[in-house]
């Protein structure tokens, strides 16, 4: 099993940034792939960045070039950044965590962006 806590959101104006960070249960260099996605009210939960095992990226045109995503194996710790956030990026975000062939959640961080 895999526990996940993230930390980090809240109210930012547009234009701000933000880093959220996940922390996992287990050393992430034995999870298959880390990942956030984010769900806004009323909409269904998309993928916004994910890290493969190998350190590979992939990232929705939605986001891409404004987010990263990247990982400290030392403290089994990945992050967001967020910059150039947007009113569209507000909802919960959520760590997840491929491990075996099961997915694992966090309990989500809320993430508004507003004047």
């Amino acid at each position: 099993q895999v526990q996940l806590v993230e930390s980090g959101g809240g109210l930012v104006q547009p234009g701000g940034s933000l880093r959220l960070s996940c922390a996992a249960s287990r050393a992430i260099f034995t999870i298959n792939a880390m990942g956030w996605y984010r769900q806004a009210p009323g909409k269904e939960r998309e993928l916004v960045a994910v890290i493969t095992h190998g350190g590979s990226t992939r990232y929705p045109d939605s986001v891409k070039g404004r987010f990263t995503i990247s990982r400290d194996n030392a403290k089994s710790t990945v992050y967001l950044q967020m910059n150039s956030l947007k009113p569209e990026d507000t909802a919960v975000y959520y760590c997840n965590a491929n491990y075996g062939s099961t997915n694992y959640w966090g309990q989500g961080t809320q993430v508004t962006v507003s004047s």
